[in-house]
């Protein structure tokens, strides 16, 4: 058997509906973190679903409980051919956003998957189920093919959480290290940098959300009355978030510009932005001036407002409000300091004459960020591997512009980390009527089945990149 025979097998997989009807059955189970009255689809999804699954390749798999949320558990698993063999990590979530009932288009049901010419539409078809899903079965597809031996060790972490902030798993991975212990990660989330190019990423953007508050007295006052007399809170806000974040869009807190090395912009020459299709463009002249679309979602940092409000908004009345707040959020990179960022906020506001605008940290866990080099052995190999596969060169990021717990894998189990996307950005993920494109999933199923065989003959201890 040889690596064509691998990647020649995997496309039946798609072509014979086995596939498709294997993620019919996952997406059947509502497993939205979300709602709290669908967390019972949680455990389902990993105990009833993707353990007898792995069990069936050979693997030993255990449920574990997550003492940082209740209902959000983590599955492990290993299959171990012989210890002395390299030993890689997968991951992904099984969890999805709310289903949002009754908004998708043409009376769609989000825990049914439909197929619309190339569109296979359903909740968590990009985010993630179908993204883990892929990457098991082509591995499964290479077992098979190579008679029951892959040439090196594998250890699976399915987390249930992610779309409520990933609780507790970096404090799982630390209290894991040695049962998680593996030489390298490969695992798939996010998109591609366009649908029809392969893509790498080597880890995330960060994402903290805070509030702007302008609290100045209860209740609201006649504007007849009161007009020009009392400080509106809703324009001293608007001024508060114009000195944070200019016209154009660019980030004017000194210690929130962040300055890319040359080596991250040469590593995005050329590429072009993520998702652009349909119509849907970048604003010209926003964002950091004298850079591209594509360094602006990658390289540098974003800050931007959420949501605003003052006053009634769906029923304004003639009165001045007495407060006004804002959501916001900071998408960060590798190099920006996360932890200092809101005191940097506050104290910027404080110069800038807006002692009466609060800043507070929202209580959702802040995802770091992270970043790998393209030029890491690991990173180099993939790429190699996807060229191979494709016959083009595939996009190499250094990191991706939305945010996932690479910091779980890169930090606290100290793996060199390697993404392949299996989706695309106007996959309408978190929103009414997510899907994913076949075409892409046919041939992810030959780049992954293509990334294992490889493995299985790569000296993988030489992709850590370690001396």
């Amino acid at each position: 058997m040889t690596r064509k025979d691998a990647i020649d097998a995997s496309h039946p997989l798609f072509d014979s509906g086995e596939f498709t009807a294997l993620l019919a059955k996952r997406i059947a189970i509502p497993s939205t973190s979300q709602e709290e009255d669908k967390r019972w689809a949680l455990a389902a999804y990993v105990r009833e679903e993707i353990g007898p699954y792995l069990e069936a390749m050979g693997f030993t798999w255990r449920i574990h409980e997550n003492p940082a949320m209740a209902e959000v558990p983590f599955l492990t698993a290993e299959r171990v051919e012989d210890p002395a063999l390299p030993t890689v990590l997968t991951y992904g979530h099984c969890d999805t956003v709310r289903g949002m009932e009754g908004r998708w288009a043409g009376g769609r049901d989000p825990w049914t998957l439909t197929c619309e010419g190339e569109r296979l539409y359903g909740r968590g078809t990009a985010d993630n189920k179908a993204q883990h899903s892929l990457n098991l079965a082509a591995l499964k597809a290479v077992l098979e093919l190579r008679g029951g031996h892959l040439g090196f060790n594998v250890k699976v972490l399915l987390e249930t959480g992610e779309e409520v902030g990933s609780p507790g798993l970096r404090a799982f991975c630390e209290a894991e290290a040695d049962q998680l212990a593996s030489d390298i990660f490969i695992a798939s989330d996010g998109p591609r940098v366009r649908p029809d190019l392969p893509t790498l990423f080597g880890g995330s953007r960060g994402a903290l959300n805070f509030f702007l508050h302008c609290d100045l007295r209860e209740g609201a006052h006649h504007s007849g009355n009161w007009g020009g007399l009392l400080a509106n809170p809703g324009t001293i806000l608007a001024n508060a978030i114009a000195s944070l974040i200019g016209p154009q869009g660019e980030i004017r807190v000194p210690e929130l510009r962040i300055e890319p090395g040359e080596a991250i912009r040469g590593a995005l020459w050329g590429l072009p932005l993520p998702g652009v299709e349909g119509g849907l463009e970048p604003d010209t002249n926003w964002g950091e001036p004298g850079t591209t679309p594509i360094e602006r979602v990658i390289a540098y940092n974003a800050l931007e407002v959420l949501a605003y409000e003052t006053g009634t908004p769906h029923h304004p009345v003639n009165a001045i409000p007495g407060k006004a707040s804002a959501a916001c959020q900071l998408r960060f990179v590798a190099d920006c300091d996360w932890r200092g960022a809101l005191p940097a906020i506050e104290r910027h506001l404080n110069r800038e004459g807006f002692e009466r605008v609060k800043v507070d940290a929202a209580p959702e866990t802040v995802m770091p960020a992270t970043r790998m080099d393209p030029d890491h052995p690991l990173m180099r190999w993939a790429a190699s591997s996807l060229r191979s596969t494709t016959g083009r060169p595939p996009a190499v990021l250094p990191n991706l512009g939305g945010s996932i717990p690479n910091d779980c894998f890169m930090e606290a189990l100290g793996l060199p980390t390697v993404w392949v996307p299996h989706s695309y950005a106007a996959c309408s993920q978190h929103a009414p009527n997510e899907h994913v494109l076949a075409p892409v999933l046919r041939e992810a199923l030959g780049i992954m089945a293509g990334l294992w065989w490889d493995l299985g003959e790569a000296d993988a201890t030489a992709l850590t990149g370690r001396e």
